[in-house]
């Protein structure tokens, strides 16, 4: 492979990245020509996979795309430790039943995105299940207690005297042995998982074997561009939803959101991504919106959703608004604040630039001062749209 075309590799695989260790040796090792190694690793601690681990996934379909092998991971033996949520609290373990039952539904899901010929599926309780005392006794030797410890959230359970269980410590281990059991090049993860990931690198170097690169990607923010997509905040975009639901809630994120999401979920360079924002939002928001439904059910499903959803918004009646609970107002408050708070514009500037045009209505009324001010009572109950498409009811409790 040539510089000129490692460079380009290069440039796909690192957008949109949080951190690689490191691009130097990623691109020595894409210079070699050889198929890479390239592993992520997916607790299956749900059954339904969503647009979150959909970012991981796309990233490894990248790597294949360049010839590379990627190994999905399914971490039934690590997913009955539960790996530490980061939060204060340790996350309860999985049955094995639990374990087993989400894992075989990842196994449909995830060739939606990655190429079935391309990809090995792979169970960590391979090597992990059969390791006894002693194995875990040798494995232990090779890392240090402060080494684990330098995990931030360990660090400050410790300062706060919040307990830590043992077996949260093992799960770091436990992940890094994977790479020196996979002999991988690359592991992939979410940039949350940094350290987890960077323990690997450790362990392969202990074991003689060269340390693989590290490569993270952002954490995806959820339907509401505030909180990372999840399923327990109701704020994801599902594998396994249908083609209208897809579509329909991909054209409910703010324009903000969107350009995010053009990183991320798609393999478009960011050049072309700044070109697009020369153009209508709305349009590159349904680009997006068939891109991504597309990729799970086909071209023709997307076109026919993009067609159900400009029927059905064009049609929309005060009725069909969504019902969001705002608080009242102290004091009169810049619509434009408002408005970017909720998500019907991505910020103060374009719902400013809106408002000038007479593209926004409170209960009927056209709202043409830009600097426009307004004071919520308790009781008020407002219908706000924006263009034709977006429309809630501000219910003020």
């Amino acid at each position: 492979m040539s510089m000129i075309t490692v460079q380009g590799s290069l440039d796909l695989l690192l957008k949109g990245s949080v951190t690689c260790h490191t691009a130097e040796d990623l691109g020595l090792r894409l210079l070699t020509g050889r198929p890479l190694r390239v592993k992520a690793g997916f607790d299956p601690t749900a059954p339904d996979l969503h647009l979150g681990h959909g970012v991981l996934l796309r990233k490894m379909a990248q790597f294949q795309k360049l010839g590379h092998t990627v190994i999905f991971l399914i971490g039934d033996f690590t997913g009955m430790i539960g790996d530490p949520t980061g939060k204060k609290s340790t996350r309860p373990p999985l049955s094995r039943d639990e374990v087993i039952a989400n894992a075989e539904t990842y196994k449909v899901q995830v060739f939606k995105i990655l190429d079935p010929d391309l990809t090995e599926i792979r169970f960590n309780s391979e090597w992990l299940g059969p390791m006894c005392g002693e194995d875990w006794i040798r494995l232990a030797a090779k890392i240090t207690v402060a080494q684990l410890l330098e995990r931030n959230d360990f660090s400050k359970r410790m300062a706060t005297g919040e307990p830590i269980s043992l077996h949260e410590l093992l799960y770091p281990l436990a992940q890094a042995y994977d790479s020196v059991a996979l002999k991988c090049d690359v592991e992939l993860g979410g940039n949350d998982q940094l350290f987890n990931l960077m323990r690997g690198r450790d362990l392969q170097i202990a074991f003689g074997q060269a340390p693989q690169v590290v490569l993270t990607v952002p954490l995806l923010l959820g339907i509401d561009g505030v909180e990372k997509m999840s399923k327990s905040l109701g704020n994801y975009i599902g594998f396994t939803e249908d083609a209208d639901a897809q579509f329909g809630k991909t054209m409910s994120i703010s324009d903000e959101t969107m350009w995010y999401w053009y990183l991320l979920l798609t393999d478009m360079m960011p050049s072309r991504i700044e070109a697009l924002k020369n153009g209508h939002p709305m349009d590159a928001k349904k680009a997006l919106a068939r891109e991504i439904t597309a990729q799970f059910y086909g071209d023709a499903a997307a076109r026919e959703a993009e067609e159900k959803w400009i029927r059905r918004f064009s049609e929309r009646k005060a009725e069909d608004a969504p019902i969001v609970k705002v608080p009242p107002t102290l004091e009169e408050t810049p619509l434009a604040r408002l408005l970017t708070e909720r998500g019907m514009t991505s910020s103060r500037k374009e719902a400013e630039r809106l408002l000038s045009q007479g593209a926004i209505s409170v209960d009927g009324q056209k709202v043409t001062d830009c600097k426009a001010r307004v004071c919520l009572r308790e009781g008020d109950d407002l219908l706000v749209r924006v263009g034709k498409l977006k429309l809630q009811r501000w219910v003020v409790k």
